[in-house]
């Protein structure tokens, strides 16, 4: 893993598909559990999406929040 991915989860928007627009680290588990069964993209998103299937399932997701807070967002569990 590129330790740059990391960052690229809280910046990176998702460019296709249902939740186009979104930050990769903000799609949902069955959406990121769909991509793992049915086929990840090729390249970079494939890689990125990937990475974040894995974040989610293990329930790591609070290891965004000081690379979200870095970058003006707000961590996973913080209302809107």
């Amino acid at each position: 893993m590129n330790p740059d991915d990391l960052e690229k989860l809280v910046i990176r928007k998702m460019p296709f598909g249902k939740y186009e627009g979104r930050l990769i680290a903000d799609l949902p588990g069955p959406y990121l559990n769909w991509f793992a069964r049915e086929g990840l993209p090729s390249g970079e998103i494939g890689r990125l999406l990937n990475l974040m299937h894995e974040i989610d399932h293990n329930g790591l997701s609070s290891l965004l929040d000081p690379l979200r807070e870095k970058h003006g967002g707000k961590a996973h569990d913080e209302s809107p």
